[in-house]
């Protein structure tokens, strides 16, 4: 198939797993054509069936802000028209619905009835597409793609929720480069960080309020304060990182915490952690907590969202209410603790990454982007 895929190029989960499902595509024989306003962070590298397409746009003084949007439609007529696309994936559903769905009224009959399928994949349902400005669009645009699908039972049940929808749309869950995402060896790198065998708890999240990163902070002194050795690695930045600084210095635990930043060899960290932390109050899926458990990092986790579809109960790890930080730290004990429990929980947590190995998922992108295009063939 000759597929286009419309994306943001940042480090955001919509960003990562877009570019990741067109390179898994591209490897499996189909042309890619990945279509932003910038090259994705994670396409880095050439492969011979992707393309990418820069969308530019000019900032004439009559718009504050150039109009994206129309200038992305402009783009997508001419890369259907002249690359001849099969099919156009919209990751995010504003702006990337709404500028496919004018391309086709643009294109009409030239458009040969181009199938549109649109990904929700969770802040452009819950948070930006809630915000009553942007309602009617988001749900114009969902309900006039070809296909719809979420990321997680949860996500499709807030779409139900909070827009009048008409489509149906299709579960497919994210998923992890099993290869990538290994435990590896690197014992000398936990040796210089933990001299004397002290464990390693990690936390990866861009740093806002939704992440509730004190919460990890709290976590781990509690940890600390059953007298578990331990250092805490916190990857990622953003705006609540100053706040959380205060507290470790409040707490006084600055010598245990590392702020890392944003790092792109996750799975090199996630190999020389003995347990994660991910006590969102928002998680649509859990993508970091996949990667975690892909490396067989038992899980610490919210019971929000996607994350208890993805972190089953105690074979993966546990699952704890919003904001209950006692309980998650005295799990962290538990299994910091106890080795044949961590030995445990470790291996069930790369059993159920296994179940979204990223060529098992892309098959069912491909199953769903062929009954899409048969639909529009009947039609």
């Amino acid at each position: 198939m000759n597929i286009g895929i419309v994306l943001y190029p940042t480090y955001g989960g919509s960003g990562v797993v877009a570019t990741e499902l067109g390179k898994g595509l591209a490897a499996r024989g189909h042309n890619v054509h990945f279509i932003s306003y910038a090259r994705p962070l994670r396409l880095n590298e050439f492969h011979e069936n992707i393309s990418f397409h820069e969308v530019t746009f000019s900032a004439y003084p009559l718009f504050e802000y150039p109009p994206y949007d129309l200038a992305l439609a402009s783009h997508l007529v001419d890369i259907i028209k002249y690359q001849k696309l099969d099919l156009l994936h919209v990751h995010y559903a504003i702006p990337h619905a709404t500028s496919a769905y004018l391309a086709k009224q643009i294109l009409g009959e030239n458009g040969n009835g181009i199938p549109v399928i649109t990904t929700l994949h969770g802040t452009d349902i819950t948070i930006v597409g809630s915000d009553p400005s942007y309602t009617p669009v988001v749900t114009f645009s969902i309900n006039k793609s070809d296909g719809v699908t979420a990321v997680s039972e949860y996500l499709k049940e807030e779409t139900y929720r909070k827009f009048e929808i008409t489509k149906e749309i299709e579960v497919i869950p994210n998923f992890i480069d099993l290869d990538r995402f290994k435990r590896k060896k690197k014992n000398h790198f936990k040796k210089a960080l933990c001299p004397n065998g002290e464990k390693v708890l990690v936390h990866v999240s861009n740093f806002r309020e939704v992440k509730r990163v004190s919460d990890t902070v709290e976590i781990f002194h509690r940890v600390l304060d059953k007298g578990v050795r331990a250092h805490l690695l916190l990857v990622g930045d953003g705006p609540d990182r100053p706040k959380v600084e205060t507290r470790c210095r409040e707490l006084k635990i600055c010598d245990k915490v590392r702020f890392l930043g944003k790092q792109e060899m996750i799975e090199d960290i996630l190999s020389i952690a003995d347990l994660f932390l991910i006590p969102s109050a928002s998680e649509t899926f859990g993508l970091a907590a996949l990667e975690a458990m892909s490396c067989g990092v038992p899980v610490i986790s919210s019971d929000i969202g996607g994350l208890p579809e993805l972190n089953i109960h105690g074979e993966s790890g546990y699952l704890c209410g919003l904001g209950d930080v006692e309980a998650m730290g005295d799990y962290a004990v538990s299994i910091l603790s106890d080795d044949k429990l961590h030995k445990k929980l470790s291996e069930n947590a790369r059993k159920r990454a296994e179940e979204f190995e990223l060529n098992k998922i892309i098959e069912k992108y491909e199953d769903y982007y062929l009954s899409v295009m048969k639909r529009q063939t009947i039609v």
